[in-house]
Order: C-alpha cells, then sequence, then structure tokens
C-alpha cells in the first residue's frame, strides 16, 4: 500500500505516525499516512454501512491486506477502538487509536497551481536526484530546488562533487517561484505517476508543497536556508570540448572499472586527445585500458575521476551523443546535449563532476 511509505517506520513517542488514518463516509474510505515530513492521501470506493474513523498499525495492516484470502475485505471497529478484519475465512482483530489523537496535516491552499505532465517531472527528477546529497552540514542540498518561470521549469541539484540541472518548457505564466523539495518526498513523487498521460498539479506554500497525482495527494515541508549560486559554479568557457557517443563512453568506462570495487578503490584516468579518448584505472588487483573515438577540439587534457560519479551523470544522458566541456586538470568536467543552449545551463540537461587529484 502505498500510503504505508509515508508513515514512520521507527518506533517514536507518537504511535498515532507509525499508523494509517482510516476514515469511511460517503461510500468512500479515505486513508492518510503522515510521518511529520510527508504525507501521502488517497480514498478509493467502498460500501460504508456506518461512516466512522480509526487509525490502524501501518505494518500489521498493510501485512493484513497482503495475505488477505479474498479480493474483498470488511472492516469493522467498536467504540473501545477494537477493530475486525475479514477476509474470505481470515479473521483479525487489532486494537486502534481515535483520530482525535493523529497530527495535524498542514494546509497547503492559494496561489496559482502548477501543472506538469506526469512523465516530464519524473523524468526531471531522475535526472537531478542522484546529484541531490545524501547528508551534507547544508540541509538544502539534500533537496532538489525547483525555479519556476514564464512558460520554464527547472530542477537543481547539487552535492560536493556533482551537479545536474534540468530545464523543460511548461504552460505556467503566474509569479515566479523557486523552492526546494526534499529528495525522500519526490521519490514518492515519482513512484505514485503511473499513467503516460497523467499531469502532476503542484500548489507552493510558503512551508509546504501539495503535489496531486492520478488519486494520491503528497504534502510535504520544504527545505529552508541558502542554496548554492550554481551559475557562478558553471564555466562559461571551455579550452576543449569534445563530441562523444554516450552508450561508447559509458561502456568504455564500466569496462575500466572492472578492478575497481568497494575495497579496492580508485579512480580512473581520462586523456581526451585528439580524434580519442583514452581511458583507464589501476588498483592492487591490476590496470585496466581503452580507448574509444571521438571528436575533441582545443587543448589535451589529462584528468581523474571517480568512476561512480562520472557513471551517475552520463547514465541519465537520454542523447545518442553529448558534447564534454572541459578547462584542464583541476575544473569539472560539464555533460550537455549535442544541441545545447548559448547559455549552457539552459540546457535541456547539464551534468557537472568534480575532477580528483591524480597521482
Amino acid at each position: 500500500m502505498n500510503v504505508q511509505r509515508a508513515t514512520s517506520s521507527k518506533s517514536s513517542n507518537l504511535p498515532t505516525i507509525e499508523g494509517i488514518l482510516i476514515k469511511a463516509a460517503n461510500d468512500k474510505v479515505m486513508l492518510t499516512g503522515y510521518d511529520l515530513e510527508v504525507g501521502i492521501i488517497t480514498s478509493v470506493e467502498a460500501r460504508v454501512e456506518q461512516a466512522g474513523s480509526i487509525i490502524l498499525n501501518a505494518k500489521i495492516l498493510c501485512d493484513i491486506l497482503r495475505n488477505a484470502p479474498d479480493s474483498l475485505v470488511s472492516i469493522e471497529c467498536d467504540e473501545r477502538l477494537i477493530c475486525k478484519i475479514k477476509s474470505g475465512d481470515s479473521e483479525f482483530s487489532i486494537i486502534g487509536l481515535s483520530e482525535a489523537d493523529y497530527p495535524e496535516l498542514p494546509s497547503v491552499s492559494g496561489g496559482f497551481p502548477i501543472v506538469v505532465g506526469g512523465e516530464i517531472l519524473k523524468d526531471m527528477i531522475k535526472k537531478t536526484i542522484f546529484a541531490a546529497a545524501e547528508n551534507d552540514s547544508k540541509l538544502i542540498h539534500t533537496g532538489i530546488r525547483f525555479e519556476i518561470t514564464d512558460g520554464n521549469i527547472r530542477l537543481v541539484s547539487v552535492d560536493g562533487y556533482k551537479l545536474a540541472i534540468r530545464n523543460e518548457k511548461i504552460d505556467y505564466h503566474g509569479d515566479e517561484k523557486n523552492f526546494v523539495v526534499p529528495k525522500k518526498t519526490l521519490n514518492e513523487v515519482i513512484k505514485l505517476i503511473n499513467d503516460s498521460s497523467e499531469t502532476v498539479s503542484m500548489v507552493v506554500a510558503q512551508r509546504h508543497i501539495l503535489f496531486e497525482c492520478g488519486t494520491y495527494v503528497i504534502i510535504s515541508r520544504l527545505l529552508e536556508g541558502e542554496f548554492l549560486s550554481y551559475k557562478s559554479a558553471i564555466p562559461n568557457t571551455a579550452k576543449t570540448e569534445v563530441k562523444v557517443n554516450t552508450r561508447s563512453i559509458i561502456n568504455s568506462i564500466e569496462r575500466a572499472s572492472l578492478i575497481i570495487t568497494e575495497r579496492i578503490k580508485s579512480y580512473i584516468r581520462c586523456i581526451f586527445d585528439e580524434g580519442s579518448i583514452r581511458i583507464s584505472s589501476t588498483t592492487a588487483l591490476g590496470s585496466a585500458n581503452d580507448r574509444i573515438i571521438a571528436e575533441t577540439q582545443g587543448e589535451r587534457v589529462e584528468i581523474g575521476f571517480n568512476n561512480k560519479y562520472l557513471l551517475d551523470a552520463l547514465r541519465v544522458c537520454d542523447t545518442d551523443e553529448i558534447i564534454l566541456r572541459l578547462n584542464g586538470p583541476t575544473s569539472p568536467i560539464i555533460m550537455v546535449p549535442n544541441d545545447s543552449e548559448s547559455l549552457i545551463y539552459e540546457s535541456s540537461f547539464l551534468f557537472m563532476v568534480l575532477p580528483v587529484r591524480m597521482n
């Protein structure tokens, strides 16, 4: 059950957030999960004989429903909050909690809603979430920044080693909006987008955001703080520019990474020279060398990278060919599509990876 993912999986002083709030009325059952950071709400049609509400432990309830012998399930609660769940010949009796103890979800209203195609938003999140920080001294970098202007939406993520930008045109003509959504929330959003024709509506308040995905509503807090001034971190010029087949360079780096393990770590060495890219690695297990064809303009560059960071970025490039921009062995590498904009951060995507110091 999708709602279960918004409940707290850890024991806390507030047992209600470990449960799902069930409210039955008007031939519908509304289900809510909320862990004080993210809330997921949905409703399903049901035959409601008497309106009421109860909170049931999410894990126990979902385990019962997953193992129910019949697709039809009946739930009946009494005034002592003892709940009977029946399906076929199976019957369970579990103790619930009162709705009065459930934390109030934030109210998100006002403002012009922002509507984005579901598949577009899912693609934008997937192409940026890999660069959001896992743990950072600045909490704001553990989320993705949304920049919404007249006719355009941009997602930006950054940690200490990578930066990702994804741009898309949308039908929006309201006020400019900038906000940062936790990556945990956005992971839930992409899981709930199912239909390729589905649209996602976003309503943004001062501290919270609401997403509507089909029959689901997701409410989340926003992250506060000063996000990196990323435009100034992106070099405007390049001393070396390389056009290469995306699949070829991914395959080459994967081959050079075969002798790099979690226990035996090393960097990969890349030499961008006229007409080719040479990629190699050396560890206690041995060495690996590979070479691929590429169109190179400008200076020869010899540079090292963390193989995982480089592959994370390359694997979300969805064009047959990409342009790599470099400014020597100590400056980051930038990946943009072959038809990138003059202001490269306005390209459909931009990924930047910092190099490592080579021996």
